[in-house]
């Protein structure tokens, strides 16, 4: 039973309500529901649970609080004003406005407080199990006998839609597995969605659910009434083996005159029911924005203790420092996201004589020697590591009581992989990566166009990049990928060459601090460029660079990614015995090259030299840039086929042949281009 004044509580409830309400009222835009319904949960955990300091909202050994319900962003930035964070009354009365601190749904890279960006249902549900994960494995690797460092808890407000999405399934399975008892998730249980009552399309017994999937499980009857939220909240601390959820039976708007309809859910109450929803809590309905003077103070009592905490934690980790400097050092650089001074020491460098290797392949023998040097390196595939190439041999899995292991075994669930790592990256401490076949990128784009908004350094490693993949036919072959990942903004594509570019592309992965990067990797084996004859493969890094230039002045240029590097240069030997001076550029990053200055680029693909040839094996979509109009293209413009990989490739055009007559066509200015083709349409 708490000791708190019972009234200072219920005015501090009600205060979060109707700032929130006056947030939404005055932008005309917005979901007051879930704040009216919400906020006593919230207003329990913030005041008597959570551990946060909002001085420094990125104390490592903080609580992490995800707002999975992002479209209830109002309550979010609230607690953040009320609960002393950079965030003023103006900030909340520009809510939703262009370039406000307080946008639609909330945005961690804007908003101090805010752990990671949500608003897509489901996604925050899966962030938070990364975040979890990433404490259980630091503290599992730092904390030592009279030394704990790490050691929080991760909670989040979840909602119907929530648990609606597949991926939070995905998720809670993933949770349930891992007994990630330091995940406590409070779930709004008010019975309705943006639609209508939850009963048209939701009806299973969702406690039952996260019974199967191994979580505690709670029922709190009265969503306002807080010491029974205060009791769950400390029986699922007490739980250490079991992710937790709290069903809170909440009413949707309470107080206002819509309350317990989908009404409130997405639209303004509107003047009148604002008045008197503020009515109905005893307050001047004249008032706006209104902060009882006795509120603020308590309510900054919460931050305040979280001050203390985290200067007990600094002589704490002092003292740790002092003992295990090493261990120190690796946990500073890892929540600046910096790498230790040697980190590349083992990378390995191959040559020709070394013998053809899938550029997946050769990725696996970077990241063995990465995480050799770089312990926080946290990752794994979606049970594919024996084909994305994962190390695991000598690395047993992160488990139940093994959680200092690095090697992840997310299960077939790309889509919470892909928001795991995003949360990962945002709790820090980790360089998260994990593994697919790049045409399931497709089920795990929604989490990669959120790591990329919210500007997570994390690795996307997809293998099986092609049709040369062979036999499995169109159902796995990408064609479309290529394009699609590079149309997200904030992500880095790179499809190396071979086995030397494949080792840059992860040196350029691990520097990057705000940018996802996705590694699109061949299952089929690759030449070892001899780089003593052609350009460095540190070219990479540029995103496009010389790799064979033509014998005199180029007449043409051969742009080729990936396993069509090697095909481009086999093309230019062809070219050159019938006297045409062709330039290979290998271009494995368009993103990298859009980095460098003009010089670089017009040094690379000189604009006077205008008949080009792209080669790769996707969508044509976009490379219409660097072919110009006097170019043309080797692509894929339909599904793949089912059949041994070079019989595929070739049937497609990808032959030595194929290339040499499609470049003296594009010479002689009669291309054929499909792309042209298509602009006619």
């Amino acid at each position: 039973m708490s000791t708190k004044n019972v009234d200072l509580d219920q005015l501090s409830v009600d205060t979060i309500r109707l700032l929130s309400v006056d947030a939404v009222q005055k932008a005309n835009s917005g979901h007051p529901g879930l704040p009216l319904g919400a906020a006593p949960m919230a207003y329990v955990l913030w005041s008597r649970f959570l551990r946060f300091n909002p001085k420094n909202p990125h104390w490592p050994d903080r609580d992490r609080f995800v707002l999975s319900a992002g479209h209830g962003s109002a309550l979010l930035y609230s607690l953040l004003h009320l609960y002393g964070y950079d965030l003023t009354l103006d900030d909340l009365k520009n809510f939703r406005q262009l370039h406000s601190k307080t946008p639609g749904h909330p945005e961690s890279n804007l908003t101090a407080g805010v752990e990671v960006t949500t608003g897509p249902l489901g996604q925050g549900f899966a962030n938070g199990v990364g975040m979890a994960m990433a404490e259980a494995f630091l503290a599992a690797n730092y904390n030592r006998e009279g030394h704990t460092v790490v050691d929080h808890y991760t909670y989040s407000i979840v909602s119907d839609g929530d648990l609606m999405e597949g991926i939070a399934s995905e998720a809670a399975s993933l949770a349930g597995h891992l007994k990630l008892g330091k995940l406590i998730y409070l779930y709004d249980d008010n019975l309705i969605s943006l639609d209508g009552p939850t009963n048209l399309a939701f009806t299973e017994d969702r406690m039952a659910r996260f019974d199967a999937y191994g979580w505690h499980t709670q029922h709190v009857a009265d969503g306002n009434d807080l010491d029974a939220i205060e009791a769950a909240i400390k029986a699922a601390q007490a739980e250490t083996e079991r992710p937790s959820i709290i069903a809170v039976r909440t009413i949707i708007g309470y107080g206002s005159p819509q309350e317990g309809t989908s009404k409130v859910h997405g639209s303004p109450l509107g003047d009148e029911n604002v008045r008197k929803t503020k009515e109905f809590f005893g307050w001047d309905p004249d008032k706006t924005f209104f902060i009882p003077d006795e509120v603020k103070p308590h309510l900054l009592e919460a931050g305040e203790k979280g001050a203390d905490l985290e200067a007990d934690w600094n002589k704490r980790f002092d003292d740790f420092k002092a003992s295990f400097p090493d261990e120190a050092e690796h946990f500073v650089l890892s929540f600046d996201r910096k790498l230790p001074k040697d980190w590349e020491a083992d990378l390995p460098i191959f040559k020709p004589e070394d013998g053809p290797l899938a550029t997946r392949q050769a990725s696996g023998k970077a990241l063995t020697a990465l995480k050799q040097r770089v312990p926080f390196l946290f990752g794994g595939s979606a049970d594919l590591a024996s084909s994305n190439e994962m190390p695991t041999k000598g690395d047993v899995s992160f488990q139940p009581g093994h959680y200092g292991n690095s090697n992840i075994w997310f299960g077939v669930r790309e889509h919470a992989m892909g928001a795991a790592l995003n949360g990962m990256a945002q709790h820090s401490g980790v360089h998260p990566y994990g593994g697919t076949f790049l045409n399931f990128s497709d089920y795990m784009r929604g989490a990669i166009r959120l790591t990329a908004l919210a500007e997570s350094p994390a690795t996307f490693v997809f293998t099986h990049d092609s049709i040369g993949l062979g036999e499995d036919g169109p159902t796995h072959q990408p064609v479309e990928q290529y394009v699609s990942l590079r149309t997200i903004p904030n992500v880095i594509v790179i499809r190396p060459g071979d086995a030397n570019e494949t080792v840059e592309a992860w040196r350029v992965a691990m520097q990057q601090p705000k940018t996802p990067v996705m590694l699109l990797l061949s299952r089929q084996k690759l030449p070892v460029l001899d780089q003593t004859k052609y350009g460095s493969a540190r070219g990479l890094e540029k995103g496009a660079y010389i790799l064979s230039e033509a014998d005199g002045e180029p007449q043409m240029i051969l742009i080729a990614t990936g396993s069509e590097v090697s095909l481009a240069l086999e093309a230019q030997a062809e070219l050159k015995k019938q006297n045409v001076a062709a330039r290979v550029v290998s271009m494995p990053s368009w993103e990298l090259f859009e980095k460098q200055d003009k010089a670089y680029q017009h040094e690379v693909l000189p604009p006077t030299v205008r008949k080009r040839l792209s080669i790769e094996v996707g969508s044509p979509i976009g490379w219409h840039k660097y072919v110009t109009d006097e170019g043309s293209t080797i692509s894929m413009n339909s599904f793949g086929l089912s059949g041994p990989g070079e019989e595929v490739m070739a049937y497609f055009g990808f032959t030595v042949d194929n290339v040499v007559e499609k470049a003296i066509k594009v010479l002689k200015g009669n291309p054929d281009d499909t792309r042209k083709k298509e602009v006619l349409s």
